[in-house]
C-alpha cells in the first residue's frame, strides 16, 4: 500500500474518532486542507460519502462507521508491526501521545519529558491537557497521567513516586487577626476560594480524621484553575484548598501558612497508565523505563 493510501485511512479513522477535521489534522501533523483532500480522494475512489459535514460538526455516515470499524483494527496492526520493528533500533523514533491534567503536566514536564526528549532525539512528545477523564485508547493516546484513584481498572499504572497531599492554606495577611480553624466546621467563618470542576460543579473540600468529611465551603471567589487559586490565596482573598505540590515553595518561604494539617493525610499520587496489551511501543517503553529509573533515585 502506498504512503498516500495509508494517510487516507489514518485521516478517516482520526476524523471519526475526533469528530473534527482540525483536531484530526493536528493529531496527524497535517494541514486541514491536506487532510480534507485525502478524505475527499478516498470518498471519490470508494464512490460513497464517509462523513456528514456541517459548519459546526462532523459525523460518520453509516457507510463511514462501517468502514472505520473494519479499517481501524488493521491500522492498529500496522502500527504494532512498525513498533515491533522499532524495537530493533538503537533508539526509538516516532511520536508519543500523552493525555493528562494540567497539574500533572506541570509535574512531569521538566523532570521527565524534557529528559526524555534529550535522551531520544528521534522521538516527539504530544501532550494534551484536559480536566475530564477520557478513553485514551479510543482517542488515540499512548498513555495518560492521572491520580491513582482515577486510573481505569483495566489499565496498567506506574506511580511517579511520592504520595499526594491536599492542603488548606492562607496568606499571613489574610489570617492576621482571624481565629485559625481547628476543624473543618470552622471554615464556615472564613472566606474560602472555591474550585469549579470541569463538569461545572463546585468542588467539595475533603477531610479525613476518624472518617471522611465533605465540606461545602462558601466564599466570594470561585475559580477553575489551580494557578489562579494560588494567586488569589497569595493576594489574601481567602483560604484555599490545593495540592501541596503547587504551593510547596510558598509554604517553605512563609508566603502561605498551612491549616488543618492533621485533617488532610497523604494518598496515592499521580500515575502513568496505559493499556494492558502484550506489545508496548518502543517509545512508550523508553518513557516507562525513564519513570522507573527516577523512582529508584533518592527523593524520586
Amino acid at each position: 500500500m502506498s504512503r498516500g493510501r495509508l494517510i487516507e485511512l489514518e485521516a478517516t479513522v482520526a476524523v471519526a474518532r475526533r469528530r473534527s477535521f482540525r483536531a484530526a489534522a493536528a493529531e496527524l501533523g497535517l494541514s486541514s486542507t491536506a487532510l480534507s483532500q485525502a478524505i475527499a480522494e478516498l470518498e471519490a475512489r470508494l464512490g460513497v460519502r464517509l462523513f456528514n459535514r456541517t459548519t459546526r460538526s462532523v459525523s460518520p455516515t453509516p457507510a463511514g462507521e462501517q468502514f472505520v470499524a473494519q479499517v481501524a483494527p488493521a491500522l492498529t496492526a500496522i502500527r504494532d508491526a512498525a513498533d515491533a520493528v522499532n524495537q530493533h533500533r538503537s533508539t526509538p523514533t516516532g511520536v508519543l501521545r500523552l493525555n493528562t491534567s494540567a497539574g500533572a503536566a506541570r509535574r512531569i514536564l521538566r523532570p521527565i519529558v524534557f529528559e526524555y526528549l534529550k535522551r531520544y532525539p528521534e522521538m516527539s512528545v504530544d501532550i494534551v491537557t484536559e480536566g475530564k477523564l477520557i478513553d485514551i485508547v479510543r482517542e488515540g493516546f499512548d498513555a495518560g497521567f492521572r491520580l491513582a484513584e482515577q486510573v481505569p481498572a483495566d489499565m496498567i499504572s506506574i506511580p511517579l513516586g511520592r504520595d499526594e497531599r491536599l492542603v488548606v492554606v492562607g496568606s499571613p495577611a489574610y489570617l492576621a487577626g482571624r481565629a485559625l480553624p481547628t476543624q473543618p466546621a470552622d471554615l464556615a467563618r472564613h472566606d474560602c476560594i472555591r474550585m469549579r470542576l470541569p463538569a461545572g460543579a463546585v468542588y467539595r473540600w475533603e477531610f479525613e480524621k476518624e472518617g471522611e468529611q465533605l465540606v461545602d465551603v462558601s466564599g466570594r471567589l470561585t475559580l477553575d484553575d489551580a494557578g489562579l487559586i494560588r494567586e488569589a490565596a497569595l493576594a489574601g482573598y481567602g483560604v484555599a484548598y490545593m495540592s501541596e505540590w503547587d504551593v510547596a515553595d510558598d509554604l517553605h518561604e512563609g508566603r502561605l501558612v498551612q491549616l488543618l494539617a492533621d485533617w488532610t493525610p497523604p494518598f496515592p499520587g499521580v500515575c502513568l497508565y496505559y493499556p494492558g496489551r502484550r506489545h508496548v511501543p518502543a517509545g512508550l517503553r523508553a518513557f516507562i523505563d525513564l519513570i522507573q529509573e527516577r523512582r529508584r533515585q533518592p527523593g524520586g
